[in-house]
């Protein structure tokens, strides 16, 4: 004779779920749409007044780009979660692409995020990257 003893029964724990998955992917998204904003308004303040500057730009991508990145963790945290409860094979072979797709955009993310702090840090230290040299025998 065995004994089970559901604590939550399985519906309700797929509602509780969907709950936290719509919490979850609402703050993705707002993270993502907060750094959109943020990016445009940064931007928006160096047109007018007059400071369209390199550093600036690449100060307001690299930030942009840290929210971005944020908010797809927080995306794929919810996919994880909604197949969190008995999922078929559908469901995980679905998560695995979304999951990849994901994962491929946060790592060059994070990679144009490390080139874009390079570029900003060497602006600061004074260094400036020597421009293409012209071919030999040109003018």
């Amino acid at each position: 004779m065995t004994v089970s003893v559901e604590v939550l029964p399985e519906s309700e724990l797929r509602e509780a779920i969907g709950v936290l998955v719509r919490v979850v992917e609402t703050a993705g998204a707002l993270i993502i749409f907060l750094g959109a904003v943020w990016a445009f308004a940064r931007f928006a303040a160096a047109l007018l007044h007059g400071r369209g500057q390199a550093s600036g730009f690449n100060r307001i991508r690299l930030t942009l780009g840290r929210f971005l990145a944020l908010g797809l963790e927080f995306q794929l945290a919810g996919d994880v979660l909604r197949t969190a409860v008995a999922p078929s094979f559908t469901e995980i072979g679905q998560l695995a692409a979304i999951a990849a797709i994901r994962t491929a955009l946060n790592f060059f993310l994070r990679r144009e995020i490390a080139l874009e702090r390079a570029e900003v840090a060497a602006e600061q230290s004074g260094e400036h990257k020597a421009g293409p040299r012209p071919a030999e025998g040109t003018p």
